[in-house]
């Protein structure tokens, strides 16, 4: 039965770096399940999941932090089971603004949550202050973006989440992406 591990890599951008780590991996034995990659400033994040062997995980996991120590890379590992392709059809983005107040971010993604709709990307600014909605310096501007499953209704979810963000006095906007 394969075996499946999560893995994580940090450092500074280099040209042909995820090829390498990719030939790696391939080199292995083990197939790239799901991968994404982000680039902040000079350097990038890189987080995949590979299954394999049981044999072939194992040398990936003794493998990878040599590969990533040849181009100064840092890597964490970590086993896992069951992981299911992300749908990436019924992406949305949403936007929130207003005030920020604690525990806010928590009712969202629990909301989010209660519908199996996964964040896949997050950013969350306080706004200058002549921007802001309310004029003050708390209020905020924050981006997600959602996988639907494809069997949610997205305009139902839009207004339950709408209901949400009312009695917080926020607004919110859902923008689907094809």
């Amino acid at each position: 039965m394969n075996q499946q591990l999560i893995i994580t890599i940090l450092g500074a951008d280099q040209f042909g770096v995820l090829s390498t780590l990719a030939d790696t991996v391939s080199g292995v034995g083990c197939n790239i399940l799901d991968s994404r990659q982000a680039i902040y400033g000079q350097d990038f994040s890189l987080t995949m999941i590979i299954e394999g062997s049981p044999t072939a995980i194992t040398r990936a996991e003794c493998l990878l932090p040599q590969t990533c120590q040849k181009h100064n890379l840092l890597s964490l590992m970590k086993r896992t089971t069951q992981h299911n392709k992300q749908n990436l059809e019924s992406l949305a983005d949403v936007v929130i603004r207003g005030k920020s107040s604690p525990g806010l971010i928590d009712h969202i993604t629990q909301f989010f949550s209660t519908y199996n709709i996964s964040v896949s990307a997050f950013r969350f600014k306080f706004i200058d202050k002549e921007d802001a909605i309310s004029g003050d310096a708390l209020d905020m501007k924050c981006k997600m973006v959602i996988s639907i499953p494809h069997q949610l209704i997205v305009t139902d979810i839009e207004q339950a989440f709408q209901k949400l963000l009312q009695p917080l006095n926020l607004r919110g906007e859902f923008k689907q992406n094809h």
